[in-house]
């Protein structure tokens, strides 16, 4: 098998085919040799980057790198002469995580063969020749029709929905299709003492919507996370409601559950308005302190959905089944690219142009303007 050497031509020529996303990671992951997780991380390098170019010029940025590459190359060349500190640069290389450790190798020309790269690294050698492949399309069909079923009927859970594959004489048993829907996000919303998976140490809100209705715009958001299926892949939506209005606030997409692209669509929303209640489940992201800081700064209520309580965040699950059935099922987008604009297109249509009948046929946009209007002029006459 061909090694490579991930230069910095290398990574830049991965970043920008990535930033193109007429790919998936995993596919770009296959075509490359680079797991898909190490091309995100480069990525999020390059947009982070980005800033400094303008600020300190090429010049400054190229000596910069330089002065990276001169610094990586001193402590490779005092690791394999430093032999006899083995233990404690083992030790000290057990805080960086797999894919920090996995930057570090050197596949040609080293002074380490790459057993011993493997050891000081605590990597195992046959990871090194992991060549990561993208889904099957047996895969990406089952989680299709998951995702079919989950949006038809959102109280099904892993075994109904395993059942269901079963009477289609689909080969697969329930595990398989819980992890299936783990890795998709998504989990039946019927009472039970599993409803949201959540870090255990991360705290919980409780619910406040028992006796609250939203009654005008910003009363009350809701954020979720949604599976959109793509031809050869899959994608993670994330839109934030609100409840009074139906009006979708904003929205983004992302290849991975990293919680990146909920950080960056709070952050926009929170531009937009400070609503009074913000709702979500109690899965790991909206329970994350990066998360809820934000929202505490802005002085909004946080509202979780309770354990054995069923469709709490029932205007965001309907959002969720407009979008599938009367856009991504129908196109059938086939990149990232073409989803990010083709989802696009039908937001603007969803605020702008689509007639509600709970709004009495009034448009999303119409209700939440108007009614913002009408509080802000009634606030300035109680004045």
């Amino acid at each position: 098998m061909q090694k490579k050497q991930y230069t910095a031509a290398f990574k830049a020529q991965v970043v920008q085919e990535a930033l193109r996303e007429d790919k998936t990671l995993s596919q770009l992951g296959a075509i490359h040799g680079v797991h898909p997780t190490v091309i995100g991380d480069w990525k999020a390098l390059a947009l982070k980057g980005l800033p400094s170019l303008f600020e300190n010029g090429h010049a400054e940025l190229a000596a910069e790198r330089a002065a990276y590459e001169k610094r990586m190359n001193e402590l490779y060349a005092e690791i394999g002469k430093l032999t006899t500190q083995l233990a404690w640069l083992k030790k000290k290389l057990a805080s960086k995580s797999r894919i920090e450790r996995l930057a570090f190798i050197e596949r040609e020309d080293s002074e380490l063969a790459l057993a011993t790269q493997a050891e000081l690294l605590g990597l195992s050698r046959s990871g090194l020749y992991y060549r990561p492949r993208p889904p099957s399309p047996e895969e990406i069909a089952i989680k299709h029709r998951i995702d079919e079923i989950y949006t038809a009927h959102p109280f099904y859970g892993s075994r109904r929905s395993t059942a269901q594959l079963r009477r289609e004489e689909v080969v697969i048993n329930r595990k398989t299709v819980q992890r299936h829907m783990r890795e998709m996000g998504i989990v039946a919303i019927y009472p039970g003492p599993n409803l949201s998976k959540r870090n255990q140490e991360h705290q919980v809100y409780p619910y406040l919507l028992n006796d609250t209705v939203a009654t005008y715009p910003n009363r009350i958001w809701g954020i979720d996370i949604t599976y959109v299926r793509l031809v050869g892949g899959w994608l993670y939506l994330v839109a934030i409601l609100d409840w009074y209005s139906r009006y979708v606030v904003d929205w983004e997409l992302d290849q991975t559950l990293e919680i990146g692209f909920v950080l960056e669509v709070v952050d926009r929303a929170l531009g937009v308005a400070i609503p009074d209640i913000w709702n979500s489940d109690q899965g790991s992201h909206f329970t994350s302190p990066q998360y809820l800081e934000r929202l505490l700064a802005k002085g909004v209520q946080v509202s979780m959905d309770g354990r054995n309580r069923a469709l709490d965040n029932v205007f965001t699950e309907r959002l969720w089944r407009t979008v599938k059935y009367e856009d991504i099922y129908i196109r059938g987008y086939s990149s990232p690219k073409e989803a990010r604009a083709g989802l696009g297109h039908y937001f603007e249509f969803y605020n702008l142009e689509r007639p509600h009948q709970a709004l009495g046929y009034r448009t999303p946009a119409e209700v939440y303007f108007d009614a913002a209007h009408q509080r802000r002029r009634e606030a300035g006459w109680r004045r």
